[in-house]
């Protein structure tokens, strides 16, 4: 793991699931997942928009032209938790990923570019549809 993703980690359990910096008041989630080679355990720091009872991440990759190693190890392994704080105490819960189509895709990934812009500039970066992953409680 990166430095910086273990230091945004660590920042958001001590912080009760809040961070500074760049995502200083950004929803953030830990999504704990399987590498789909490796079968190592993995944890990566990532935004997320509330969908019902549901969390939406978003593959963008910094509007790289490929998605990233979790989005593909989710496909592989989409039984997965997520660590999530009210700024007091965090939560580990059980989810379950699901690759959204375009029909319900899109109405989430407009609200994610209208709330935080940086996603519209990813987009603008890369060819690809960058995919919008639902995580459900199992």
């Amino acid at each position: 793991m990166s430095d910086w993703n273990q230091r945004v980690i660590e920042e958001f359990r001590s912080h009760g699931g809040h961070v500074g910096g760049q995502f200083e008041g950004a929803p953030l989630l830990l999504l704990h997942h399987v590498g789909k080679r490796s079968g190592t355990d993995r944890l990566s720091p990532m935004m997320y928009q509330q969908v019902g009872d549901a969390w939406a991440v978003f593959a963008s990759k910094a509007g790289a032209p490929d998605n990233p190693d979790w989005y593909h190890n989710l496909l592989a392994n989409p039984d997965a938790a997520i660590e999530v704080g009210d700024g007091q105490e965090i939560a580990t819960v059980p989810v379950r990923a699901r690759d959204l189509p375009r029909d319900e895709r899109d109405p989430i990934w407009e609200t994610q570019k209208e709330r935080y812009p940086g996603f519209a500039d990813y987009e603008s970066k890369t060819s690809r549809t960058i995919p919008v992953v639902l995580l459900e409680r199992r």
